[in-house]
């Protein structure tokens, strides 16, 4: 994908515009997971209560350690050995969006694996929503021919990449508990 490209979706995506773009895993929902009323309109779109959280990608351990308290050390150990896509829940999240954090005051949080995802994220500078491409209670498509017209036709931007690509499998889930253990959550 061409730089103006990624420039072009990071302004939709300042904007408040919600895209459905390739992930490391399936076919992705996303918006400026800082803007709650971008993120609302994603949890209108999924037809989705927003009492349930929301996966966020970032780019980088680093931009991870500015969104969220503290990384527990099982979880940089875990990030750096992972070789799938592997999610993480953590305390205490910071600066994003209210309506993405969980009542319990925790985060999902993937550092993305996809290049196309890593560049937009560091082009944009903030973390981007990244919810499957379906609606609250169906399944989640495995392909973008699987995505239903109703979120094709919801969303502000589809970005033309990896249309062709088939998902095997959705990213592990951990969530590292008060002892620094590792508790799978989804695997």
């Amino acid at each position: 994908m061409k730089p103006e490209e990624i420039h072009i979706i990071s302004n939709l995506l300042l904007n408040e515009k919600v895209i459905l773009y390739p992930t490391d895993t399936v076919w992705g929902i996303g918006c400026d997971a800082t803007n709650s009323k971008a993120v609302s309109e994603v949890f209108n779109i999924k037809k989705r209560v927003e009492s349930k959280s929301l996966i966020i990608l970032v780019s980088s351990i680093e931009m991870l350690s500015k969104y969220v308290e503290s990384i527990p050390s099982k979880a940089k150990e875990e990030l750096e050995k992972a070789i799938r896509p592997t999610t993480i829940i953590y305390k205490n999240p910071m600066g994003i969006a209210a309506n993405c954090i969980a009542s319990d005051n925790t985060i999902a949080i993937r550092v993305t694996q996809n290049s196309f995802c890593k560049k937009l994220i560091q082009n944009f500078g903030k973390p981007i929503v990244s919810t499957s491409a379906n609606v609250s209670g169906e399944p989640t498509p495995k392909s973008f021919s699987e995505i239903h017209t109703t979120i094709l036709d919801s969303v502000d931007y589809i970005v033309n990449l990896q249309q062709e690509k088939v998902a095997t499998a959705s990213s592990r889930i951990l969530r590292i508990t008060d002892d620094n253990e590792v508790e799978i959550i989804r695997e």
